[in-house]
């Protein structure tokens, strides 16, 4: 409005005067990216999927350059002759699917949306699926979940006199009561862990599903077994790092041999540590024993307890709909809910 109470007209808007009057064609500076802000870019997207991404890309480039294709933009013929190939070598169907999805974000993020059609590929991987099916294959392994009696197996078969023992203990006890992801369980710091009067509150800074890193507190019940109380297994481990005088804000930590304290838990160092300790547990199915195990039992054991499924997404964070979760809860119910239950067989 001006002064005198009429609407301004557009040239004497200051938001619109200030305006170029005309805009111009753009140039070679408006679409330059600049190093740091293509580090940026890149860091957006999780590192395990960077690194998976940019294998599958690296193979089907290559298999592009055999075969005197063009790799981008590629047709949905190439793709779907690649997917046959991928099949024809045996791989595993989630292999593929991933191989799928790398080509086309590959296509995306190089301006070329949609591209390229997948329905010839899709089609040939569901009759490769079929037939590894019919052959006795099956679909997608997914980690055994570790159950409470496993846990506490596990548990009893760390040596809880030593600080790799202590430190075990409580990798495993926060792995399942946390539902954690081990790229979630590395990542913790000291402080990130806080006792209260009813347990335990952990921020989770990121996650998987938490692509904004606004962060989570994630609360723990005090236990009620002295082996897999999360409580104790923090105090304990918490004595062991404030003996041996280490600042260094991570909590999981490396430990050698002589007891003395390394730099940071790696995430590969987590799956070796789990399969470890359930084969040394005699935990069954122990070889297919991974740090999943561990997440995969929390909500499982949480949802036979009669936990909601919203409740196990949220605490797990899982996406609302994640179908991941469903294949938990339908692996209890096949058994609670039973047809041929008490039916006198």
């Amino acid at each position: 409005m001006g002064e005198d109470g009429q609407l301004a007209t557009a040239g004497e808007h200051p938001l619109i005067s200030a305006a170029p009057e005309a805009a111009g064609a753009h140039t070679a500076a408006d679409h330059a990216l600049s190093a740091d802000t293509r580090r940026l870019i890149a860091d957006g997207v999780p590192a395990n999927t960077r690194r998976a991404y940019a294998r599958q890309w690296a193979a089907f480039t290559a298999w592009c350059t055999t075969q005197s294709r063009l790799a981008l933009p590629a047709t949905g013929a190439t793709l779907a002759e690649y997917t046959a190939q991928l099949c024809a070598a045996g791989q595993a169907p989630a292999s593929i699917e991933q191989a799928l999805a790398a080509v086309r974000t590959m296509h995306r993020l190089s301006g070329h949306p949609n591209q390229p059609a997948t329905e010839a590929a899709r089609l040939a991987l569901r009759a490769y699926k079929r037939h590894r099916a019919e052959n006795g294959g099956r679909g997608q392994r997914e980690a055994p979940p570790i159950t409470i009696d496993a846990l506490r197996a596990m548990v009893a078969a760390c040596d809880l006199t030593t600080p790799i023992g202590l430190r075990d203990r409580l990798l495993l006890v926060l792995g399942l009561a946390l539902m954690g992801r081990r790229s979630e369980l590395v990542a913790l710091n000291r402080e990130d862990v806080r006792e209260v009067s009813d347990g335990l509150e952990v921020v989770i800074r990121t996650s998987k599903t938490d692509k904004d890193s606004t962060g989570e507190t994630i609360a723990i019940p005090r236990g009620s077994h002295p082996l897999t109380d999360p409580v104790a297994a923090w105090r304990d481990w918490l004595h062991v790092l404030d003996q041996a005088g280490d600042a260094t804000p991570r909590l999981l930590r490396r430990v050698n041999r002589h007891g003395s304290i390394g730099p940071s838990l790696g995430a590969d160092a987590v799956n070796v540590i789990v399969r470890d300790l359930a084969v040394r547990a005699g935990v069954p199915s122990a070889d297919t024993i991974t740090a999943h195990s561990l997440r995969a039992g929390g909500a499982t054991v949480a949802y036979a307890a009669g936990v909601p499924v919203a409740i196990i997404a949220k605490h797990g964070r899982w996406a609302p709909t994640s179908p991941v979760v469903l294949r938990y809860i339908r692996a209890v119910d096949r058994w609670r809910d039973n047809a041929m239950r008490n039916v006198g067989l």
